[in-house]
């Protein structure tokens, strides 16, 4: 039974999910307060003020809190105050009356470790006794001698929002007030290490920092990820979900989730270019307005169904995830790619959120590419560009969803003028001169059975030079359909040129590998020519018939 709003509405649920090398999970370094440092005799920093860290009481504690102090004017407007709860003199005694003129008016309040996080001085050291310089024991120390500075899930970061975020007219903000929360662990940030059964960076949890111990989530853990968010949506019992992940990758993250999973509630994503609790952290804010936008119910329909797809929400806006790419690291380094909308709704004011128009695509419950629709098995190929190239069936479903071991190999070719080798009238293009895609090609017969091409090549129709274009119709006909893309942030389409090609309309590259990755689970591989240096008219002609399928996806999500 869901919990209700005293206004009579169900109180939404949301799904939270930590993402990897997320930013908005990611805390400065604890360093250890000069307090501590004076207790145990430790050189002291430079610093005026102690930074203060949200801690727990351990036990209840008796405060005395000076009047007039939250502000520079409160004691101009003292006539319009209360009388304090006593005054201390100054040897620091409580008195219950005013004992003389100058002596300090108090305010009297016990806190107790229920009530919630509060900011102290940090004060622990290291093992040896020593400081806490950095997040490591020693500069560049392994995983073992160095803490972590991401929350393994957003619960934490939840809480501190609301213990510490203050709404515009001085209240509390409100996350718990307006919604209820489960936090989940998708492809996280940060990991638990002490335990027998721990787990292990690079492996189980993805972060960035410290930099030497960077690491990255790879298909099997997308794939692990996306059979999560889809079985906890698919429970029915949540309103949306906010994806959380580090800013240069949320974009890319949160189209592939608007493509496989089916769901009717909003799919959000988060990020945050400024480090939870650092100087104008803007996470925080951007996760209360993803909490916003799902409780205003602006993005349903008169079904109540999702009309607006998968988003990112940052600095007060609403993206379509398709549309929107970071392009620096600052709060409002997002813009829109492709030329066309992208920015879906305002979260700018004191007023709801406010729709600006309805993207055109398909998306969650209505993609063609949603993982309950998706076939278990399509058809892959495998072999050589020298011996022949064969069909072969691929496990990609199972009960559990995705089949990690089986996600499409999406590479990236990207074109630029004054190629290598010069191609005159007289020469022929050839394939040969490009080695990278032979070779990719090759390890793709061997070890990829679905596997296909992304080509960044003229803005806005994707063409390339000669040779590329040669390799690249080598990987076709070996069974790997190739997409091709504008350069940079195209405004317009990529029309089609070549039937055998898959036109990326004004997608980046990194969109269009995404959507070819699903359309490859969807439609398996294009049919092998015998020989794919010289295919005949007949299976030209096949070709262009399954390119076309794909066309259709590209034209549509």
């Amino acid at each position: 039974m869901r919990d209700i709003h005293p206004g009579g509405a169900p109180r939404p649920r949301i799904a939270v999910f930590a993402g990897p090398t997320a930013t908005i999970l990611n805390t400065p370094d604890l360093i250890t307060s000069n307090k501590a440092r004076a207790r145990h005799g430790l050189p002291l920093r430079p610093s005026h003020f102690d930074v203060l860290r949200p801690q727990r009481l351990a036990a209840p504690a008796t405060v005395y809190i000076e009047a007039f102090s939250a502000h520079p004017l409160e004691r101009d407007a003292a006539r319009l105050y209360a009388p304090p709860d006593g005054w201390l003199d100054e040897d620091g005694r409580f008195h219950p009356e005013q004992p003389f003129d100058d002596a300090t008016p108090v305010y009297v309040v016990e806190l107790h470790p229920d009530d919630g996080l509060y900011p102290l001085p940090y004060m622990a050291r290291q093992a040896n006794g020593s400081a806490w310089e950095e997040t490591a024991a020693t500069p560049f120390a392994p995983p073992e001698a160095a803490r972590q500075t991401f929350y393994p899930d957003a619960r934490r970061l939840y809480e501190e929002i609301e213990r510490f975020g203050l709404a515009d007219h001085g209240t509390s903000v409100a996350l718990w007030s307006i919604a209820d929360f489960d936090f989940f662990r998708a492809a996280p940030s940060g990991g638990y290490t002490a335990d027998p059964d721990s787990e292990r960076l690079g492996q189980d949890f993805f972060v960035y920092y410290p930099y030497h111990l960077q690491s990255e989530p790879g298909l099997m853990d997308l794939a692990q990820a996306t059979n999560q968010v889809q079985a906890v949506l698919a429970t029915g019992e949540y309103d949306g979900a906010q994806w959380l992940e580090g800013s240069p990758t949320v974009d890319e993250t949160l189209y592939w989730l608007g493509l496989m999973v089916d769901t009717t509630g909003p799919v959000i994503g988060h990020a945050a270019q400024r480090r939870h609790q650092s100087l104008s952290a803007d996470g925080d804010r951007n996760v209360v307005d993803g909490v916003k936008y799902i409780a205003s119910g602006v993005a349903l329909d008169e079904r109540g169904e999702d009309r607006v797809g998968a988003c990112v929400i940052v600095d007060e806006l609403v993206y379509s995830a398709r549309d929107v790419t970071k392009v620096d690291a600052r709060p409002g380094g997002y813009e829109v790619t492709g030329g066309h909308g992208g920015v879906v709704a305002d979260l700018g004011g004191y007023g709801p959120p406010q729709l600006t128009y309805l993207p055109a695509r398909r998306h969650t419950h209505c993609s063609e590419l949603r993982l309950t629709v998706l076939p278990q098995q399509v058809i892959g190929v495998a072999g050589t560009l020298e011996t022949g190239v064969s069909l072969v069936d691929v496990a990609t479903k199972d009960a559990n969803g995705l089949i990690s071991t089986a996600m499409p190999h999406v590479t990236i070719t990207k074109y630029g003028r004054y190629a290598a080798t010069r191609m005159d009238t007289g020469s022929p293009s050839t394939a040969d001169d490009e080695v990278e895609i032979l070779a990719r090609i090759k390890a793709n017969l061997a070890k990829a059975p679905l596997a296909g091409f992304v080509c960044e090549g003229m803005s806005p129709f994707g063409m390339a030079d000669p040779t590329r274009n040669a390799a690249l119709n080598v990987a076709i006909f070996a069974g790997m359909p190739v997409v091709r893309t504008g350069r940079g942030n195209t405004g317009g389409m990529a029309y089609r040129t070549d039937p055998t090609f898959i036109s990326g309309n004004n997608l980046t590259a990194t969109k269009a590998r995404l959507l070819l990755m699903a359309a490859l689970l969807k439609l398996g591989a294009l049919p092998p020519a015998a020989d794919p240096f010289n295919p005949t008219p007949d299976e030209r002609a096949a070709t262009e018939k399954a390119v076309a399928q794909y066309q259709t996806l590209f034209d549509t999500h």
